[in-house]
């Protein structure tokens, strides 16, 4: 545990905390109930309406006789996460903020990284408790926290992912710039948000969803893929067609959160440069023209619709 504590912090008051959760500034005692830290304080009433709406479906759930030959495996069908574990160093500090239940912190952890999964809601944490205890990872650990007052010493990490997190906040551009204090001057920040523009298909068929009571929901694989697996089919459902926040975000507008943060842009995936392909999610895109961007993003639609339209930029902290 003393290798988590030294990137753990009182979020009240920014203090250190000691093995008992006790802060040595203002005298604040937490506890870690399941063994998973509870240092999350009240917080907006909006972002509390979030925390209650996955209580009920934990986001995105384990498989039946899950394993992680099995978990890895998965995930590696993703080109993305493929991408994603190669470019990060075997030694590294990672956050990941909003893990949910906590596939991707567990797919990293390997090597002698140290990886902190940090979540709002306790439910979903304890489900990725039991699946570290179940694969016997003990380079990982699941904290309950709240990004806006994060339980997380700034400049304390060398990559800091946040995916399908920040458009379910009330003010996405205020929450990147708190996550974004948390990478070390040089780390990087790896950030993925809806695309407006790839978004459209998904919300056509939201739109049949609701009109139709949620009976008909046309062209949608991965409920289709998960039809034999009811716990994760609802989490889906839930999460893509009920969610009480949602807001959407085009490639310049990310960008723009980069530069008031003093982060440097390295690149989008799908790459904003139409008909490349790179093998290395961290080496900077060769160019960044506005005219491209846009091009690139309707191509987006056909790439991403079928899921979501969630898309990733990549910045590097100065």
């Amino acid at each position: 545990m003393n290798n988590f504590l030294e990137h753990l912090i009182c979020p009240a008051c920014a203090g250190a905390l000691t093995a008992e959760w006790l802060c040595t500034a203002c005298g604040a005692r937490y506890d870690a109930p399941g063994g998973i830290p509870n240092l999350r304080i009240a917080s907006d009433a909006r972002v509390d309406v979030v925390r209650r709406f996955y209580e009920h479906a934990p986001f995105p759930g384990y498989a039946e006789c899950d394993s992680l030959s099995s978990l890895r495996a998965r995930a590696e069908r993703n080109r993305f996460a493929r991408l994603l574990d190669q470019a990060i160093p075997g030694n590294a500090r990672i956050l990941e903020i909003g893990c949910g239940t906590g596939q991707m912190s567990l797919y990293l952890a390997r090597a002698d990284r140290l990886v902190i999964g940090a979540d709002l809601t306790r439910t979903s944490l304890e489900l990725a408790v039991a699946a570290a205890h179940r694969f016997k990872l003990d380079r990982v650990l699941f904290l309950e926290t709240d990004l806006h007052r994060p339980g997380l010493r700034a400049g304390s990490f060398d990559v800091v992912y946040s995916s399908g997190v920040l458009h379910h906040t009330p003010n996405p551009r205020a929450a990147f710039a708190r996550i974004a204090q948390l990478a070390r001057p040089g780390g990087m920040i790896v950030l993925g948000v809806y695309n407006a523009i790839a978004r459209i298909p998904h919300r056509l068929r939201r739109m049949i969803a609701r009109w139709s009571d949620y009976r008909l929901i046309p062209f949608d694989p991965v409920l289709r893929s998960r039809k034999n697996e009811p716990a994760r089919r609802e989490a889906w459902l839930r999460d893509q067609y009920r969610h009480p926040e949602e807001h959407r975000h085009t490639l310049g507008e990310v960008q723009q959160w980069f530069v008031e943060n003093d982060v440097e842009f390295v690149r989008a995936y799908p790459s904003a440069l139409i008909g490349e392909d790179t093998a290395n999610l961290f080496a900077f895109a060769a160019d960044n023209w506005l005219l491209e961007g846009w091009l690139a993003q309707l191509g987006w639609i056909h790439a991403l619709g079928h899921e979501g339209g969630l898309f990733v930029t990549v910045g590097q902290r100065r």
